[in-house]
């Protein structure tokens, strides 16, 4: 009988760091040696459906046969893969890489052995390659082909639509039908064949790497991504099937998942004949242990998915290959095999110490050639990412248009390596920009981040021009970063936490980083000469009114973009598809057209008026435009004509998250919009974006007032204005706050599991945040969240969806609080006494355990004032409201937790959520309230600014848009989504000091960990702008502050 068993060790019970182990390939390190003997000839069939045949001694082990194939692919990342053929029962089984070769294939001549992806990591960004992902992506389509990876239309048609991207390039519709017409990538294809053309239409401006990143962003969303299925029977003798993940093992009924067993969970996986067994591990309030049997047909069909088992476990669990058993003396008990070759960890080492070289590949299917690299600048750490053209990179200072293909400039001098997002989006409101040539794809390596390496190296570019090309999906980091850094966008907040601080007795198989681990953006500088700048600065004004006039410029446009989210992308999206009621597109897009049509006439206005300003014309002689007040004033009174819609806004985000709550279609539909790029931030977000604006424009307002006298001629219109919009804000000042905190609780939901009835009348959200909890086994990170009448404390899960799964509540009714450093001996801890129980947990420093204390009493005060207690939020079984025809099929699965053996209702999980506010909290080990959340929302801006990073020279000229607790990375401001993003919580915000030789004006520093960023605004204005919008985000604001000019309102 084989088994697989995971041990606790004496120091890891006591709470001692685990050795993470080194490398079984170092650099110099040579193979074992080749066996001498007679040749066998075996035949492979590629990715790409070629055939190569490959001679190998007939005593040599299988990873000799397996070495053979990656150096003839000079594939890096070749752990990932496996090589599988048909045994003597027809059986499909995986080589077995230490035994011979001729032991396993018995009539080599008469069998074809296929390469295949082996091992599918939870993300694709962890693979560093544009090989390893144009691989992966070949894997999805042959798995699309054979109906392995099954999903619906939409996204069938999507990932299509990237690989005649990657295939044909641009759109062109004739092309298009023409191709799909000769290759077939899934049945019923017809069906599909106008909504592929149509997605396709969206991809303009994607080379062929950039479309294995998307795609493989597509799939590794589905269920099915990388499963494969082994039919087996229950105890009651159902059918279902089996199958193992990166995660643990899964049961299948049919194509749905019923339940899953993580890692975590598994004590020991065992077969007996034709029976397997997971024995899980006990649970922590009794001593019984749970083992499960499942009937597969045979011994060979059961040890075959043993053994898959336990080389998922040992890839993606362990830190180093597993040490070969000693060999019994007398008799052998249970199997010998074991895992051989590098584990995840160890070749995401190998591949980020840089000891590989970067070689030519070419796409069989593809007719845009991809070249790699031939000769690149070693590195301390070398990750293969796409390289963008000078031209597309580099940008003028004043406010030039851009192409959708990209922008170009007349001379670049420094180049960095690209972005992995895509070039921009039309929005479907506008019109289509044609199909155009694209250049070559080019790449470059950039270094991951490191705890002690810097992440940006200089390098200088080559003088060979080429054509505009957006930038690519790239992969520079790596799951052992150790902290955040600039991430791929997703869907929601779009933050992508990259680590954690973990504590000392967890086990190193749960010291990973998030698996949305994304590379920096490192687009190219177009730096400009310092005569440059001073011309420049000269030809413009530098009153200060110019420059707060130019600020309402710049955040209309990012408003403006905003409202087309709504107004053009969503409603595009939902008129495809009728799951959304009549009533409620009624309700949203009918007030979104009339806000969409002012606002941009009103941004025509103030653009119109900047213009002459700025001396474009010879008004500014006169002085009679040198202000804003004046169509301030004009617009701010059109405003009211539209009040009616700004009310209507509150009702459209209760309407649609009720309808959201029944209706499991309409749930998944707006969960897929999401995660489309331009919906950069949280749906409903979007639904109070007009609320907000209002209060923008009195801070403007605000500050013009302040700066003229009062002889001034734009002073009475600025008055005036400031007038009509205090009125229009007080007015809608109780509405905002109650729907700032209905979405944020709505959002919340999102984020957690076990969570029965989080949104009710009359809770208010207060902080979320990171906290040790200690317990018999130490202390262990928590997620805590604090509402007005109780707090939560979950952990992270372990699957896709990265959801926080809840362990306890503490009604706040009769708690109490006192500090218990010294009782503990635990710095910065805190004692929290329920009335059912009571748990000690610990902050990150003593302002964070401050701030904690400070909002926990207040919401103790507040639950006293209360009824009574609060309702039970655990939920040992989700109601299911949906509706009947939409209802789907629930099952028990285990708990995906480690603190819990016991059984509980399938829980419905969202799509990857490793992206949001909370998971920065957790990765940052710190803490967020709803009064920062309010400071936020106050403190929004947009411009342009140069970055530049710690070891470059030249300055990157980026549109910056700050909001939600974030910077958004933009090449232009007619972008339609960002390129990357940058979390500041965390960060400190400083000015450089002279030793740092940042001999420019208007330059700030952001800070965190190895990573240092500098920023460099145009004026005086709008550096100290930009210092006071990004300290509310670096520097928590005290509750005093927002209660000074913010009354509660309960939701």
């Amino acid at each position: 009988m084989g088994e697989i068993e995971q041990k606790p060790t004496p120091a890891s019970r006591l709470g001692a760091q685990e050795n993470s182990g080194i490398s079984t390939l170092e650099r110099g390190q040579k193979p074992p040696p080749t066996p001498s003997g007679k040749l066998m000839t075996i035949k492979i069939q590629m990715l790409d459906d070629t055939q190569e045949a490959f001679e190998v001694p007939q005593r040599a082990p299988g990873k000799v046969l397996l070495d053979a194939v990656c150096n003839h692919l000079n594939l890096v990342e070749g752990d990932y893969f496996g090589l599988e053929f048909p045994d003597h029962k027809k059986i499909m089984v995986w080589l077995d890489l230490l035994k011979p070769i001729a032991k396993q294939i018995r009539r080599p001549k008469h069998v074809v052995v296929r390469f295949v992806v082996k091992f599918f990591p939870p993300d694709h960004t962890q693979l560093q390659e544009e090989l390893t992902r144009y691989l992966f992506a070949l894997q999805v389509k042959q798995d699309l082909a054979q109906g392995r990876l099954t999903c619906n239309d939409t996204s069938a048609a999507l990932l299509i639509s990237h690989i005649v991207q990657s295939e044909i390039g641009d759109f062109d519709e004739a092309s298009d039908r023409e191709h799909l017409a000769k290759n077939k990538y899934v049945p019923q294809q017809d069906a599909l064949e106008d909504k592929i053309v149509e997605f396709h239409h969206s991809h303009i401006g994607q080379t062929p790497a950039e479309s294995d990143f998307q795609l493989l962003e597509v799939a590794r969303r589905l269920e099915m991504y990388g499963i494969r299925l082994h039919p087996a029977k229950d105890r009651e003798g159902t059918k279902i099937n089996l199958a193992v993940a990166n995660t643990g093992i899964l049961v299948f009924q049919g194509f749905t998942k019923i339940n899953a067993f993580n890692w975590a969970k598994v004590r020991k996986l065992s077969f007996k004949r034709k029976r397997f067994l997971i024995k899980l591990r006990p649970d922590v309030n009794s001593s019984y242990q749970d083992t499960l049997e499942f009937l597969m047909a045979g011994r060979d069909f059961c040890k075959a998915f043993w053994k898959i088992c336990v080389e998922h476990h040992a890839f993606f669990r362990l830190f180093e290959e597993p040490k070969p058993k000693p060999k019994p003396v007398l008799f052998s008990r249970g199997s010998s095999f074991r895992f051989s070759g590098r584990t995840q960890k160890q070749v995401l080492d190998y591949v980020r110490e840089g000891g590989h070289k970067k070689v030519q590949f070419e796409r069989k299917h593809s007719k845009i050639h991809s070249i790699r690299s031939l000769a690149s600048q070693p590195t301390a750490s070398n990750s293969e990412v796409p390289k963008q053209s000078p031209q597309s990179a580099s940008l003028t200072f004043g406010e030039g248009s851009e192409s959708p293909g990209g922008q170009s400039c007349q001379q670049a001098k420094e180049a960095k390596v690209s972005a992995l997002e895509s070039g921009p989006r039309q929005s479907p409101a506008l019109p289509k920009s044609p199909p155009g040539s694209r250049a070559t794809d080019g790449t470059a390596t950039a270094p991951p981040e490191e705890e002690e390496e810097e992440e940006e190296e200089g390098g200088k570019e080559g003088t060979q021009p080429s054509k505009p090309q957006p930038p690519q999906p790239s992969t520079g980091s790596l799951t052992g970063s150790p902290h955040l850094s600039e991430l791929s966008m997703n869907s929601q907040g779009g933050v992508a936490p990259t680590n954690v601080t973990l504590s000392p007795n967890l086990s190193p198989d749960t010291k990973q980083a998030s698996p949305l681990v994304s590379p920096l953006l490192n687009d190219q500088a177009c730096p400009r000469t310092d005569d440059e700048e001073e011309g420049r600065r000269k030809r413009f004004p530098t009153d200060k009114a110019y420059f707060i006039a130019k600020e309402v410029s710049t955040t209309e446009r990012t408003y403006l973009k905003d409202l087309e989210v709504i107004a053009s992308w969503f409603q595009s999206t939902v008129s495809k598809d009728d799951s959304m009621p009549e009533a409620l597109k009624s309700l949203i897009f009918p007030n979104f057209e009339p806000l969409h049509k002012f606002h941009t006439n009103f941004l025509k206005e103030i653009e119109q008026r900047l213009a002459l300003w700025e001396g474009r014309s010879n008004a500014h002689v006169r002085g009679d435009y040198q202000r804003i007040g004046d169509v301030l004033l004009k617009n701010i009174q059109g405003m009211k004509h539209l009040a009616a819609h700004l009310w209507k806004h509150s009702e459209a985000l209760e309407a649609l998250e009720n309808s959201i709550k029944g209706s499991r279609r309409l749930e998944h539909f707006c969960r897929d919009f999401e995660l489309q790029k331009v919906c950069y931030l949280p749906l409903n977000t979007f639904l109070l974006r007009p609320l907000h604006r209002l209060m923008h424009y009195k801070q403007v307002l605000e500050r013009l007032c302040k700066h003229h006298p009062p002889s001034h001629a734009d002073f009475r219109d600025c008055r005036a204005a400031l007038a009509e919009i205090t009125e229009m804000v007080a007015q809608l000042h109780g509405t905002m706050i109650k729907m700032e905190n209905f979405q944020k609780l709505h959002e919340l939901k999102k984020d957690l599991i076990g969570v029965d009835n989080l949104v009710i009348p009359g809770r208010e959200f207060i902080r979320l945040g990171s906290l040790s909890k200690l317990s018999g086994k130490g202390l262990q990170q928590r997620m805590f969240f604090l509402f007005n009448d109780v707090l939560l404390y979950t952990s992270r899960g372990l699957t896709a969806s990265n959801q926080f799964k809840v362990h306890g509540q503490l009604p706040l009714y009769g708690m109490t609080m006192e500090e218990s450093e010294e009782e503990w001996g635990v710095p910065h801890c805190l004692t929290l006494r329920g009335q059912r129980q009571t748990i000690i947990v610990a902050a990150s420093s003593r302002s964070e355990m401050e701030k904690w204390m400070e909002d926990i009493q207040m919401a103790i005060d507040l639950a006293e004032k209360s009824n009574g207690p609060a309702p039970e939020l655990l939920a040992g079984s989700p109601p299911d409201n949906k509706s009947p025809d939409e209802a789907t099929v629930a099952a028990d699965q285990e708990s995906e937790d480690d603190l819990s053996a016991s059984r509980t209702s399938l829980e419905r999980q969202a799509p990857h959520r490793g992206n949001t506010m909370v998971h920065v909290c957790w990765h940052r080990n710190t803490s967020v309230s709803m009064v920062d959340f309010s400071v936020a929302v106050e403190n929004q801006l947009s411009g342009n600014l140069l970055r530049k990073f710690k070891n470059s020279n030249g300055w990157q000229k980026l549109w910056v848009v700050f909001t939600n607790f974030c910077l958004f990375f933009y090449k232009s401001h007619q972008d339609n989504h960002p390129l990357a993003s940058l979390p500041l919580l965390g960060y400190s915000l400083t000015v450089p000091s002279e030793s740092e030789n940042i001999h420019k004006d208007y330059v700030f520093k952001l800070h965190f960990k190895s990573h240092v960023y500098y920023f460099r605004a145009e004026s005086e204005y709008t550096f100290e702008r930009w210092m006071e919008v990004i300290r509310s985000a670096t520097c928590s604001a005290s509750r005093a502050h927002i209660l000074s000019h913010k009354e509660s309102h309960l939701y």
